[in-house]
């Protein structure tokens, strides 16, 4: 029998009794599963925080102190979790002692920034991963304590191979398939921490923020899974976000290209790479409620290879703040061979990614994620790129897309959807900064000021599923 893997992600872990939840959903299953699991939530943020005062810190006193003061805040944590769902005094006791000396190498690690007063990739790297580390332990341990046969195992330890990138890495499946195959077989429960997998050296490389989704599907591909069965505290995806409009409509089935799409574009539910892994394989993704205990094992969405064209081919409408344009001027940039090549190669050298590109004869417009905008900017004002008279950046942008199978066959003929996206924005006042269909076979999007983002999603919203 084919296993399933199942994802749960730190919105399903918050408070103590949360874990409760967790138990309650792997006995609903009453079978041998794969758990693959987050840090509990904000702990990665608080981590990645720790990393930065360390570093900027390093060498003073109160900065080590605020370091050790940290580990001591989560050694307290993990005790008030492990009081709240482990009530055997030994088996409590044991686990303490285990999670101690994770927490005693993590410790170690950011000493060690002090000691050199800097912060390599792998540091950084390995510093992160532990979140989920002491998360897979600690829920492992519960498991058992609830007579449930359940193991962990760590990605080192089954062989889940990276391509070596720091920091945002992609799984090496050639090389990982066979080893985490047979590492996952049994009849257990088997706890993974997502996040991270390991270099050929053995180094923690991590999957990129909200990678866990990633670790879920890379591993689900290794071992052919039944199905990826995603936990959230949302009812799936949804034709827009519950807190702009009202009432959105449920999605019960999307497509791989569409799940990736509304992700890519904001929409929080996945990862945008979790399809990646699943495409070649056709492993359905579902998307389940841990707040709905009431339906069991049904999903609310289903995300698989099945393409279909509603009536108003719209499914979803999206937005996100996390984007920015960088725009190279001059008089012919559009029309020189050469310049493109160069500026993403030099974005490239410098571990920046490229959302878009939209060119015209004299601009060249590239969005990229917000954070990225300001080292983007100076590596390529000090490049001085032939041509380009002028670069500038203009963070305050939102982008708002439409998602749907169709998009882009609807755009083709008379540019039907995207000009009634544009037009139900402009007619409600919001201002319209770029305009783009065709880039995807699914999606269509549009770049307004930011303060309209709201306005703008509610009005193509409106426009496509009705007020």
């Amino acid at each position: 029998m084919k296993k399933i893997v199942v994802k749960f992600g730190g919105s399903n872990l918050r408070r103590p009794e949360d874990i409760d939840r967790i138990v309650n959903v792997v006995q609903t299953y009453q079978r041998p599963l794969v758990l693959v699991v987050s840090a509990f939530y904000g702990i990665t943020n608080e981590l990645i925080a720790c990393v930065q005062a360390a570093k900027e810190g390093a060498g003073t006193k109160a900065a080590l102190a605020d370091s050790r003061n940290y580990t001591q805040t989560l050694r307290a944590l993990k005790k008030t979790i492990l009081e709240a769902n482990l009530h055997d005094a030994e088996h409590r006791a044991r686990t303490e002692k285990a999670l101690g000396e994770r927490l005693d190498q993590l410790e170690r690690y950011l000493t060690g920034i002090h000691c050199i007063g800097d912060v390599p990739t792998f540091v950084n790297d390995a510093i992160l991963s532990y979140g989920e580390r002491l998360s897979s332990l600690l829920l492992a341990e519960v498991l058992q304590s609830r007579g449930i046969a359940a193991r962990e195992a760590l990605p080192e330890d089954i062989g889940l191979i990276t391509d070596g990138v720091f920091g945002n890495s992609a799984c090496d499946f050639a090389a990982s398939a066979a080893s985490v195959a047979q590492a996952l077989e049994g009849n257990e429960v088997i706890v993974v921490p997502g996040f991270y997998g390991v270099d050929r050296e053995g180094k923690a490389t991590l999957f990129g923020r909200g990678g866990s989704d990633y670790s879920a599907a890379s591993i689900a591909c290794c071992i052919g899974a039944e199905s990826l069965d995603v936990w959230k505290d949302v009812d799936g995806f949804l034709s827009a976000d519950p807190g702009t409009v009202t009432a959105p409509r449920s999605i019960s089935q999307l497509n791989y290209l569409e799940a990736a799409e509304l992700s890519y574009f904001g929409a929080k539910i996945l990862h945008p790479r979790t399809v990646e892994p699943l495409f070649d394989q056709d492993i359905p993704i579902r998307i389940l409620n841990i707040t709905r205990p009431e339906r069991g094992l049904q999903p609310y969405t289903i995300i698989n290879a099945q393409r279909k064209v509603t009536k108003d081919v719209v499914k979803s409408v999206t937005s996100t703040e996390d984007v920015a344009i960088l725009k190279l001027h001059g008089p012919g940039v559009g029309f020189k061979p050469g310049i493109l090549a160069q500026v993403t190669n030099t974005l490239d050298q410098n571990g920046i990614n490229i959302k878009s590109v939209l060119t015209a004869q004299t601009a060249i417009n590239i969005l990229l994620a917000r954070d990225h905008l300001d080292a983007a900017y100076a590596a390529l004002k000090e490049h001085h790129l032939a041509g380009v008279v002028d670069v500038s950046r203009n963070d305050e942008v939102a982008i708002v897309a439409v998602v749907g199978d169709g998009v882009l066959e609807a755009s083709d003929v008379g540019s039907a959807i995207a000009s009634r996206a544009l037009s139900a924005a402009i007619a409600s006042g919001v201002r319209v900064t770029l305009a783009a269909a065709g880039a995807s076979e699914v999606a269509a999007y549009m770049l307004v000021h930011q303060e309209d983002r709201k306005k703008a999603l509610q009005a193509v919203h409106a426009e496509f599923f009705g007020s």
